[in-house]
């Protein structure tokens, strides 16, 4: 046997044969240990991608709701302030309504109170005619009991209406 630098053919022979062994049983734990932890940790990369887009994809749509709900208070607002006017406008309305159902019922008191007070005063003058009628058919009593002449009458007549009160007998 020949030696290659200290080397003898037994030695490359079982070098040779725990390479091959080596290589064989890389190639055998590759197959069985490397490829799932290839395949995990591509999994895992994956799985990373996908909770990246989603997490990207939740806060645009979360943008989009914020900008949407902000939008929807703008408008509710707006809708605030014309429910608001709206509200007021009745108001007024009814306000109006009021001082003119106020202003019709304050014209029917009138109304009615002059009619009271002209069916008073019809009242009162019937009453005044009537003491006009006692007190001329006393005086004519008096006229005919007294034989008067016309002077005397006509100065009665006079006292009378000085009693009864000049305003009296022209209205």
């Amino acid at each position: 046997m020949t030696r290659l630098f200290n080397l003898d053919v037994q030695l490359l022979h079982d070098t040779a044969l725990l390479a091959i062994s080596v290589f064989v049983l890389f190639l055998f734990l590759s197959y069985l240990l490397w490829n799932p932890a290839k395949k995990m940790l591509q999994d895992r990369k994956d799985k990373i991608a996908n909770d990246i887009a989603k997490a990207t994809d939740d806060k645009e749509e979360a943008a989009k709701l914020k900008a949407e709900y902000e939008a929807k208070i703008k408008d509710i607002d707006k809708e605030a302030d014309a429910i608001l006017a709206e509200a007021r406008q009745k108001a007024l309305k009814s306000e109006t309504k009021i001082v003119s159902d106020a202003k019709e019922e304050a014209a029917r008191i009138i109304a009615r109170a002059e009619e009271e007070a002209a069916l008073e005063k019809k009242r009162v003058a019937d009453e005044v005619k009537q003491e006009m009628v006692t007190v001329a058919a006393l005086m004519a009593k008096k006229v005919v009991a007294a034989n008067m002449d016309v002077t005397v009458q006509e100065s009665l007549v006079d006292e009378t209406l000085r009693e009864m009160g000049d305003s009296t007998w022209q209205s």
